[in-house]
């Protein structure tokens, strides 16, 4: 008896241990998940493996699982360079077609720092990539001409809706992969639902790049290795989305994120300094997406929003036209409880008619959830953005050495971003003619499927609203 309670007692003591050692197993990787988030050591003037500090990720803290912090690890410079070097050994069949595509907000960064107008930032800015070996620079607000065409039917059409379902109002703007993670991994379905469906300038120029391009140029899409230059870090998490992947070709749309402080970091490493004309060579073109010639002064072009893509200037005049017949010139904000909480509004016969909102930061973004979730929220549409101030205020590109951010170069960033002529999407030529060509009209079920997605919450926790920002 004694020895048949010493074997069970021995059992259950080796139950007990592998349990532990799972436990511990767990523990690690759950540890260097949050290194991966916590690490107080500021790596953005060191080029290292990537890493997203939980000050740089705008998402909650606890979203990430493991698998994805690994991936996310992956997305660095040392990525692109493995991708270069391969291209450079004899078996072809392994070789990649390198295309970058790089974000409207992150152009600026580039200007500001290397004191050059916006024109010459992107011709340089080519240069020194096909330097590197880049096959392909793309500019990715053509997808955000897309994107905002979209969104812009789609308030068209919830609006009208409205009055016979539930959650067609208000929209919540789709764009920033911050707010989309925070929206899906902590909140209900009662916000998920309106989030506008368009998918975001980044998801789109995946499918830009890895369809559209990939056949004109007839490549399968996994010989391509499409890397996004943007100036937050929530887009390295967007790029390794469900709905991002074509299972077909066993291919993500966008393989990397790099930072626009990355790039600096492999400037600085190669000892290369976009003020010197000289470390580019004679091709300086920057290829915007269909075009490929030489730019010209004033090729560069942005959309209305001071620091954005501008969804709610977009939406808002285009809403005004097609629901009210009123023609909107100019827009006047109204700063609120501070100057990241701005609201929009249209008057007719008296009447408030449009009321739109732009929320920058996780504060104002906590605050306009719970009036929505108290039945107290008066907007129609709200352009949601994670970084307080907008894009151009991207971890990834507006902070000093010691992690803080950088007021100055912040300014200067604006300074020029305003200087941009902008382009209303309606009148790229090129958009039009790839709505036939490439999508089947406008109205067909290839746009669904394309150009749009559907967002869901997929993890609630009961203290979402209680996380402090």
């Amino acid at each position: 008896m004694d020895c048949l309670v010493l074997n069970k007692t021995v059992t259950a003591c080796l139950l007990f241990n592998q349990v532990i050692a799972e436990v511990l197993k767990i523990a690690q990787s759950l540890f260097n998940t949050c290194l991966l988030f916590s690490s107080q050591k500021n790596e953005f003037h060191t080029l290292a493996n990537a890493k997203i500090l939980l000050s740089d990720c705008l998402a909650c803290d606890n979203c990430m699982t493991s698998e994805e912090g690994a991936r996310v690890f992956q997305q660095n410079q040392k990525e692109l360079f493995r991708i270069l070097n391969l291209n450079k050994k004899c078996d072809t069949s392994k070789h990649k077609v390198l295309a970058v595509s790089i974000c409207p907000q992150s152009l600026p960064y580039f200007a500001a720092k290397f004191n050059l107008s916006v024109n010459d930032a992107a011709k340089r800015l080519c240069g020194f990539l096909k330097s590197l070996g880049v096959h392909y620079v793309f500019d990715t607000t053509i997808a955000a001409d897309f994107s905002i065409l979209e969104s812009q039917r789609e308030f068209v059409q919830r609006y009208q809706r409205r009055n016979q379902e539930e959650h067609a109002l208000p929209m919540f703007a789709s764009a920033c992969p911050g707010w989309i993670r925070y929206a899906e991994r902590v909140l209900t379905n009662l916000v998920t639902s309106h989030i506008c469906t368009a998918k975001s300038p980044q998801q789109i120029m995946g499918s830009l790049v890895k369809g559209y391009f990939a056949r004109q140029q007839n490549l399968s899409p996994d010989k391509i290795f499409h890397v996004i230059v943007a100036p937050c870090y929530d887009k390295k998490l967007e790029a390794l989305r469900e709905d991002f992947y074509t299972a077909l070709y066993n291919s993500q749309e966008v393989d990397c994120v790099l930072t626009s402080g990355e790039i600096v970091q492999i400037m600085e490493q190669k000892n290369v300094s976009m003020k010197d004309e000289l470390n580019f060579g004679a091709d300086l073109s920057f290829c915007c997406f269909l075009r490929f010639d030489e730019i010209k002064e004033g090729d560069v072009v942005r959309h209305d929003g001071k620091r954005s893509d501008g969804y709610l200037e977009h939406i808002f005049k285009h809403a005004a036209k097609e629901l009210f017949g009123m023609d909107v010139k100019e827009i006047t904000y109204k700063a609120l409880k501070n100057k990241d909480f701005q609201e929009v509004t249209l008057e007719k016969d008296g009447e408030t008619v449009l009321r739109f909102a732009a929320a920058y930061g996780f504060r104002n973004i906590q605050n306009m959830v719970l009036k929505l979730k108290k039945g107290k929220f008066l907007y129609h549409f709200v352009e949601v953005l994670a970084c307080p101030g907008g894009c151009l205020n991207g971890k990834g590109q507006a902070q000093t050495e010691d992690g803080k951010p950088d007021k100055t170069l912040l300014n200067q960033m604006e300074e020029v971003y305003a200087a941009i002529p902008v382009r209303l999407p309606e009148t790229n030529m090129h958009v039009q003619k790839m709505y036939q060509d490439w999508l089947e009209g406008m109205d067909s079920k290839k746009v669904q499927e394309t150009l749009h997605t559907k967002y869901s919450a997929v993890n609630q926790t009961a203290s979402s609203l209680d996380i402090k920002w």
